[in-house]
């Protein structure tokens, strides 16, 4: 075949058309055959398997059963009726539902007759039923031509109302494999396929589209998957490797007097293991003379800052400067603080630039970075204006990563002629899955330890009915003299609705700890900056033994003293919410508490978010329930969605697929790097093509 024929434009092929081809292109992105072939079922109707009532299981499958219908009756309900029909198959009972075009249905039913019913099931008060099944009477069914399983594809309101329905799809599909007459060049080397035992291309998207059984599906969707995941990560492989080849990095040789003066005499406390472990490896890449690319995943209070400021120390010793980007003003000011403070015995300048910096300072600011005098510059977006220049910056780093796009990270490339380092750290712990398919082009390092002395914290999931227990409680550790936090849920949508809540919930803790004994902080969005600033401040000099908020305080403030940290409605926040929440106290010695209040009424997923919550405090086997509960799309938040815009495969689900493509592009990359080799000349040739037609589908840092 050739292979060009799949550019052809999706209006080309018979019985598209002009019309249907925008709806197909606006609707579903497909704009040519090849984009169509990719377009994968996402589910399958079986009708090889006839099921028996006693082996249904609850997972709101569709099945097709053969039986007799033994009753009729209608059932009034609140509004209008319902026709239940009572269904059997000798092994079990069933029930048949029908809440529209009720008469003509019953007089239609055949009592005590054989019919083919086929459907998805539900189980409700203990009995299965099938709501407005199909049904065939057997004789007639028998005669009637089949295909044993029928692919479902994804559609849209718009394509099923332009008459673009499941079966026109399908029309369409099949159309499309007669005008390429099913050969599809194959796109993996020999011994990939022979050593996985893979299915040919052709085979593969045959049978993903027209199964002839079980067994053949599940071998094409393998291949498929594994395809898709395989030229994804050779492109992030391939894209490390020539980093590391080709763009040479500043070579950071001298290990001098400020790293090793700080090390021995001004470390406040003993390093962990783990932040030894992850100091050894960025020190290895800072005196490679390739550009370090490194990610740095530690969980809430796990030590990152003291691994940051060792790093740009090393900088700073070669002569170069460094900078630290934060997402919020918050946080570049806790960075700055917090740096300041540990650098004091050095001869080291430090400087804060955000939106609030005085014109005088920004100007000092500038011209300190140019002449060199600046060793370390932190700050905001601001860093990225193009007024500002440095000397020689030879580190950056870039904190909470995910909220900076990818634009954004490229501006500090280019602050220099030879780009400088970048450590990018994050303390949302990301699951092994998602890092390997995200950032699959960068070194990953992990502090998987807590500092000694860190208690892990106490989570407890209560219902609202045990509220006076609970206040109990704050009344106790308050004159044990802790601080407490009470955090509302804020969604956007429903801004009045949570203000109110908010409110509600501040004047029932003011009833019930009363002034002059207690005092209460609250802190929301509504109030101006200022306001807010000067409430945060009250808690955090100890004034106030309550803090009232929304989740404003979710990243960025560090009260040594609060101990307790009680979440309202916490069936309203995600896992990653509740966790980053709970990071928020548990930073003393003290013993610290996390209690999570809920009504009783809970969906099955909040209920799994409030169990993971109370049996772990590890971050990343939270993140990995989180993946699996929401998918990477919502993980990732909107500056990296479509990051993975996969055809076929989930990164969550095929996990172990993805273990085993990267696996393998490793391998052949490290035998050939250029796949110049005769047996891997297929796969330069794909690679090559997908990037001409842009079709590697993940665009990604």
């Amino acid at each position: 075949m050739n292979p060009n024929i799949l550019q052809t434009p999706i209006d080309y092929l018979k019985g598209v058309g002009p019309n249907r081809a925008d709806l197909l292109r606006s609707e579903l992105g497909i704009h040519t055959y090849q984009d169509f072939i990719n377009l994968f079922p996402n589910r399958y109707i079986d009708k090889t398997r006839y099921y028996k009532i006693n082996e249904l299981q609850r997972n709101n499958a569709d099945v097709q059963i053969v039986g007799k219908i033994v009753h009729i009756k209608t059932v009034s309900q609140q509004k209008g009726k319902r026709l239940v029909a009572r269904f059997t198959d000798g092994t079990g009972e069933m029930e048949l539902v029908w809440f529209r075009g009720q008469k003509w249905i019953k007089d239609h039913l055949k009592l005590n007759t054989p019919y083919v019913i086929f459907g998805k099931c539900n189980w409700i008060g203990g009995v299965f039923s099938m709501p407005h099944p199909e049904m065939e009477l057997m004789q007639e069914h028998e005669q009637s031509l089949r295909t044993a399983m029928q692919a479902v594809y994804p559609s849209t309101e718009k394509l099923s109302n332009k008459g673009i329905t499941n079966r026109v799809v399908i029309k369409l599909m099949q159309q499309l494999f007669i005008e390429t007459k099913g050969q599809f060049i194959e796109t993996l080397s020999r011994p990939v396929l022979s050593e996985l035992k893979l299915i040919p291309k052709n085979e593969a998207l045959f049978n993903v589209h027209f199964p002839k059984s079980q067994e053949m599906l599940a071998k094409a969707q393998y291949r498929l998957k594994f395809e898709e995941l395989f030229y994804i990560q050779l492109q992030l492989i391939t894209k490390n490797l020539i980093r590391k080849n080709k763009i040479k990095g500043f070579t950071f040789d001298q290990v001098g007097d400020l790293f090793n003066g700080f090390y021995k005499d001004h470390l406040p406390f003993n390093l962990t293991n783990a932040q030894k472990r992850v100091i050894k490896e960025i020190r290895n890449d800072l005196g490679s003379n390739a550009q370090m690319n490194r990610l740095l995943q530690g969980d809430v209070g796990s030590g990152k800052t003291i691994v940051a400021l060792m790093s740009m120390l090393l900088a700073i010793d070669n002569g170069f400067q460094a900078c630290i980007m934060a997402p919020t003003e918050i946080l570049a000011i806790q960075h700055f603080n917090g740096i300041s403070e540990l650098v004091k015995p050095l001869d080291i300048n430090v400087k804060l630039l955000t939106g609030s910096t005085k014109t005088s300072e920004r100007k000092i600011i500038h011209e300190e970075l140019e002449s060199g005098e600046l060793h370390i510059l932190i700050g905001t977006h601001a860093v990225l204006e193009d007024k500002v220049r440095f000397k020689n910056l030879g580190l950056a780093i870039i904190d909470e990563q995910h909220r900076f796009g990818v634009a954004q990270r490229a501006k500090l490339w280019h602050k220099n002629e030879i780009p400088p380092h970048i450590l990018v750290m994050t303390a949302t712990p990301i699951p092994r899955t998602l890092a390997m398919s995200l950032y699959g082009d960068l070194d990953i390092s992990v502090i998987d330890e807590l500092p000694p002395g860190r208690k892990p914290i106490k989570t407890v999931h209560r219902y609202d009915t045990n509220r006076l227990k609970v206040f109990k409680f704050i009344r106790d550790e308050i004159k044990k003299g802790r601080q407490i936090y009470i955090v509302y849920p804020l969604i956007q949508e429903s801004e009045k609705m949570d203000y109110k809540d908010l409110m509600d919930g501040y004047e029932s803790i003011a009833r019930e700890f009363p002034m002059p004994d207690y005092q209460i902080s609250i802190v929301h969005g509504k109030m101006k900056p200022a306001d807010k600033d000067y409430e945060m401040n009250r808690f955090l000099k100890g004034e106030t033994q309550i803090m009232v908020a929304t989740t404003v305080i979710e990243v960025g403030v560090n009260v040594p003293n609060a101990s307790v940290m009680i979440i309202e409605s916490a069936e309203r926040f995600g896992l990653s919410q509740l966790h980053q929440l709970r990071g928020r106290v548990g930073r003393g010695a003290e013993q610290s508490f996390c209690i999570l209040m809920t009504s009783h009424k809970l969906t099955n997923d909040s209920k799994t978010r409030l169990e993971t919550m109370v049996r772990t405090n590890d971050g990343f086997e939270i993140a990995e329930v989180d993946l699996k509960l929401r998918g990477p799309g919502d993980i990732m938040g909107t500056q990296q969605s479509g990051v993975l815009n996969l055809k076929i495969a989930d990164i969550v689900r095929d996990n172990e697929i993805l273990k085993t493509a990267r696996f393998y592009a490793m391998r052949i990359l490290k035998e050939d790097p250029s796949l110049q080799e005769e047996q891997n000349k297929i796969l330069r040739y794909v690679y090559a093509q997908l990037i001409k037609y842009k079709n590697i589908w993940n665009y990604i840092s």
